[in-house]
């Protein structure tokens, strides 16, 4: 089989994509060693809003800053409130609670989130696939989060899991009030981010919270703000334009977990437990039977 360019193309930015995602579970639990969730959220979330602006001057928007109606901004800022503000912030927590190896497959469960909050905001239909995929995932998550001793219910951390499970809520909210948006991808997460970052700071200045600073801390924002929140969202977008088949490059998807609890065992040195790896495939599978085509709906 031949694949054209514009394929070949749209696999390499894919993968470079997941790779990149892949590391970033491992770069929040490295950064946080150094700095509070609220802190890493500062310095990333800078971070972010230079690498955005770069982009955006690098692919000749600019213009496009000035040319869309005032409403556009307008939702735009509100949903800055949402990202990076809110979801950054519960899920930095979440990882500064729980091992990295739990905190980022609950954090995966947001697509079947986003899919029952479709349902509720948006009327978007359920097929019997999507309550199937629910049973398997949030199965694999109990698994996870018990280390595999289903029946005692114990946690590492309680409040961590419900944070984790906090943050696909408010990723879910964002993806759904971001489809009405007008702007151009990037422009509209350049605003949100300048909006958001000017909550942080809000936030720092009413909650007392002081600002430090340390090398590796930073350079571990820097890097979060860079790949997780800046330049992969792009390569991502690339690779969804350049396709000629989309569900081929989203299923790409399902790779990163699985490199992810690779770089967490060798970077962070987390020792990957039996029950991680068998949750991930759980959550994994249950996010695949999501997909599949109803047949009847609910």
């Amino acid at each position: 089989m031949i694949i054209n360019s514009n394929q070949k193309k749209a696999y390499l930015f894919g993968l470079l994509s997941v790779l990149l995602w892949s590391t970033v579970a491992s770069a929040f639990k490295l950064s946080l060693a150094y700095f509070t969730p609220t802190q890493l959220l500062f310095y990333s979330v800078g971070a972010s809003i230079v690498m955005l602006f770069m982009i955006i001057l690098k692919e000749k928007k600019l213009p496009l800053l000035r040319q869309y109606p005032k409403t556009a901004y307008l939702r735009a800022s509100l949903l800055g409130v949402l990202n990076p503000f809110l979801y950054y912030l519960v899920l930095f927590k979440a990882y500064d609670l729980l091992p990295a190896q739990e905190a980022q497959p609950i954090n995966y469960t947001w697509a079947l989130t986003l899919s029952y909050l479709s349902f509720f905001i948006l009327k978007h239909k359920l097929s019997i696939y999507d309550f199937l995929a629910g049973i398997i995932c949030y199965f694999g998550v109990l698994v996870i989060s018990t280390h595999g001793e289903l029946l005692s219910f114990q946690f590492s951390s309680a409040q961590g899991v419900i944070l984790a499970f906090l943050s696909t809520i408010l990723w879910a909210f964002y993806w759904i009030f971001n489809t009405k948006s007008r702007l151009d991808p990037v422009v509209g997460l350049f605003i949100s981010f300048v909006s958001g970052f000017v909550l942080i700071i809000l936030y720092m200045i009413l909650s007392s919270h002081a600002l430090i600073f340390d090398w590796y801390g930073f350079l571990g924002s820097i890097y979060v703000g860079f790949f997780e929140m800046g330049v992969t969202y792009v390569f991502w977008l690339k690779a969804m334009k350049l396709t000629t088949n989309s569900s081929k490059i989203a299923n790409l998807i399902f790779i990163s977990p699985f490199v992810s609890l690779v770089f967490i065992h060798f970077f962070v040195g987390e020792t990957i437990y039996w029950s991680t790896f068998v949750g991930l495939i759980l959550i994994v599978a249950g996010l695949l039977v999501q997909q599949k085509k109803p047949r009847k709906t609910l």
